[in-house]
């Protein structure tokens, strides 16, 4: 028999810890409930925010995932709002990754790209120094911070941002916040969601 396949004495503890699954599907639950949370305030915000969205885009369509295996950690996210329809992508995402951060996202593809690259330009100083960053990443998909995958959006980083951006088909704008961050211990995920969606408004904005 492999050893590969063996236990060690740590594994094996962690194995009959009956205590760490308790926890683990009590937090499980306790992130659920945030994500409601932060739900009902996004469907509020939509409710009073004018958005320059796809024709077919329905500000009510949302959708919450849990998983398992992004990177090998667990996950789970609200997509509110939710739209994938063919490259059309103009969904809002508010993911909880464990063992790495939150994350807040707007995910945008398709035939309104090219006017929401505009207005992250043009409307620059507005969005910029409030903690966003610009994907770098070849995929909507990668959810990893730094070097190599993010750029801070910051407001001397204007001329590289537009110069990125123009070279691009997608764009994906996120605020990352730590899971020490005292709000995120403290519950307050619909607060930090919301305001990441307040400070890009800008770019989907008429």
């Amino acid at each position: 028999m492999s050893h590969s396949l063996s236990f060690t004495d740590e594994e094996t503890a962690l194995l009959a810890d009956a205590r760490f699954f308790r926890k683990k599907a009590r937090i499980t639950e306790k992130i659920r409930g945030q994500l409601e949370a932060t739900q009902a305030v996004l469907k509020a915000e939509l409710g009073r925010t004018a958005l320059l969205t796809p024709p077919d885009f329905s500000p009510a369509r949302v959708q919450f995932v849990k998983g398992e295996h992004l990177e090998s950690f667990p996950y789970q996210y609200l997509d509110c709002p939710k739209h994938f329809h063919g490259v059309e992508k103009c969904t809002y995402r508010t993911l909880f990754w464990w063992g790495h951060h939150v994350a807040c996202a707007w995910l945008l593809e398709g035939r309104l790209v090219k006017q929401y690259k505009t207005h992250l330009v043009d409307r620059f100083h507005t969005i910029a120094g409030q903690g966003l960053e610009l994907s770098l990443a070849p995929t909507l998909w990668e959810w990893k911070r730094g070097e190599g995958y993010t750029l801070p959006i910051t407001h001397d980083r204007k001329a590289q941002i537009a110069a990125v951006v123009a070279e691009r088909s997608f764009l994906k704008v996120v605020r990352f916040i730590p899971l020490d961050d005292p709000l995120v211990q403290a519950g307050e995920l619909a607060r930090l969601s919301r305001e990441a969606f307040l400070s890009m408004k800008p770019i989907l904005s008429p």
